[in-house]
């Protein structure tokens, strides 16, 4: 039997939803996924912010360490916050537009500001429009019940975090076609 007076629905973020627990801090990525318009092109621009602040001062062995370790913690900090918000991907969840953009910047380095904003324009499109295998990527765990099936908040944070990290495969396809040709 259900309690009456648990709360129901969708919790908005803000400011204190985001402080309460380490997870809403990681997957609102630092605040920038409060932001009431276009939340993951701010979590984008935010990853990009911090790529150019370490640049010089994280090795390209550290970044890939980063964003190892990344994914995972990003998978669980997205789980957590999801499943708190009651929300199987909600939008102010952008530590996976971070890590995955980090990905992008790490692997076209060295690069000048116009090659990062050509990766930044396209890994926004293909997030934003999900095209192909970014859109299945994407559906592929919104079909799961969270009262039905107790797995089903693990594998929306996968999700959340599998979409972007195709996105960002999408980018680097188009890059690495467009350097070869």
């Amino acid at each position: 039997m259900s309690n009456p007076d648990a709360p129901s629905g969708p919790i908005a973020p803000s400011a204190r939803f985001m402080m309460a627990h380490p997870a809403h801090l990681l997957a609102l990525g630092f605040g920038s996924g409060l932001s009431p318009k276009a939340p993951g092109t701010m979590g984008t621009l935010w990853a990009w912010a911090v790529f150019a602040l370490l640049q010089g001062h994280v090795s390209e062995s550290q970044w890939g360490l980063l964003i190892a370790v990344g994914v995972p913690l990003g998978w669980w900090a997205c789980t957590v916050t999801a499943r708190h918000m009651r929300v199987l991907d909600p939008g102010s969840i952008v530590w996976d537009e971070i890590v995955a953009f980090w990905l992008v910047l790490w692997l076209i380095s060295p690069t000048g500001f116009g090659g990062q904003l050509a990766a930044f324009a396209l890994f926004r499109f293909f997030d934003a429009v999900k095209p192909g295998p970014v859109a299945w990527a994407d559906q592929l765990y919104h079909n799961v019940d969270p009262a039905a099936d107790p797995a089903a908040w693990r594998q929306a944070g996968w999700g959340i975090m599998l979409d972007d990290l195709v996105a960002a495969f999408c980018a680097l396809l188009v890059i690495t076609l467009w350097r070869v040709w």
